[in-house]
């Protein structure tokens, strides 16, 4: 019945998901809100919206640590094995605005999130703080969008995707039945989903940390998921990347200061998340900054690397569970091996690129 449940509740997540996104989309628009900034705002968080609803219920009902695991694995999940799966399906395309602005953000971003966990706990100030950087943040980019001409704000809407005001759901009152239907799927799909994956985590022996991390975490992650794979497939490559830079932005700023700002009690932080995943979170937003600026290209080869460390790291959060007699040996291999190595070569391709341009 768990199973079942958290069936539903990803279902329910994903249809809330969509129906949020195109109710929010055409009504923005039928009140005159440019195209880009809808883009950039409504339709990048709304693929988050899983996220919220889930660590929001996470946290009022005591459940600290899938609160901030469906954060952490999210955004290691979006790097690693979104982005990844895309390149490998076709090289994905990075627009410059992405490697000046986004991703350095995104990489300040996790630091400051690292820094303020370093204490065990994400309060309700930290909360407000990433509330309000969201809000400084979004404002950016409206004030940015702004600036740029008219053709420009054209192409980009086209770009991203956001459909003229016309169609069947061009009437207000479908817009705001789509939104309010929207909210109502994903309020009860994220009780069924988080009410199972504590099952989950009694049944098979884990902390709800590591369901956090990875069961909660891919499944609240499958809108992320199944746009960057449709736009790769589309050829609209710059889409594949900017929704996942701008998810993963959400999450923090979005889905995990909300949370903070309103729960009852502090988000507990727990040792292994403070000592490996935040860690890891960060170096997989670090990584991301060579590959994007050597050519602005995603190539195969780097979606392999990309999507090989999401499998190491699942494999190592399995072995962690267990306890497994070679979980020692597979920290060796990867600390003093894979990550340093990959480390020196995506450093020398960054060389090269940096001196030939």
């Amino acid at each position: 019945m768990n199973l079942i449940w958290f069936g539903l509740g990803l279902l329910a997540l994903i249809s809330g998901a969509e129906a949020l996104v195109r109710g929010a989309s055409k009504l923005s628009v039928s009140f005159g809100i440019s195209p880009l900034v809808v883009g950039l705002t409504v339709v990048a968080f709304g693929t988050s919206a899983p996220e919220l609803v889930v660590s929001l219920r996470s946290a009022y009902a005591g459940h600290g640590e899938i609160a901030i695991g469906n954060v952490v694995g999210s955004n290691i999940f979006n790097l690693w094995f979104i982005l990844g799966l895309s390149a490998l399906i076709v090289p994905l395309a990075v627009d410059q605005q992405l490697v000046r602005q986004e991703v350095p953000i995104m990489i300040g971003i996790s630091l400051l999130f690292w820094a303020l966990a370093a204490d065990g706990g994400i309060g309700r100030v930290d909360g407000v703080l990433f509330v309000l950087l969201l809000a400084g943040y979004t404002y950016l980019l409206i004030w940015q969008s702004q600036r740029e001409p008219a053709s420009i704000r054209t192409q980009c809407a086209d770009s991203i995707g956001i459909p003229n005001n016309d169609g069947w759901d061009r009437h207000l009152s479908v817009q705001v039945l789509l939104i309010l239907g929207g909210l109502a799927l994903l309020v009860v799909g994220a009780r069924w989903l988080v009410d199972a994956a504590v099952a989950f985590s009694r049944y098979l022996g884990v902390s709800e940390l590591v369901v956090g991390l990875t069961i909660v975490a891919a499944g609240t992650s499958l809108p992320e998921v199944a746009t960057s794979l449709l736009a790769a497939v589309r050829g609209q490559r710059d889409i594949a990347v900017g929704n996942v830079i701008g998810s993963n932005l959400f999450n923090i700023l979005g889905v995990l200061g909300i949370s903070a700002a309103i729960a009852p009690v502090e988000l507990t932080v727990a040792p292994q998340l403070l000592a490996v995943d935040l860690p890891i979170m960060v170096v997989a937003a670090l990584a991301c900054l060579p590959i994007f600026f050597t050519g602005n290209l995603i190539a195969r080869w780097e979606g392999v690397l990309f999507f090989a460390y999401y499998i190491g790291y699942i494999a190592y959060l399995v072995l962690l569970a267990s306890q497994h007699e070679i979980l020692s040996d597979y920290r060796v291999v990867i600390g003093f091996f894979v990550l340093p190595l990959t480390s020196v070569t995506l450093s020398i391709l960054a060389l090269r690129h940096w001196r030939a341009s």
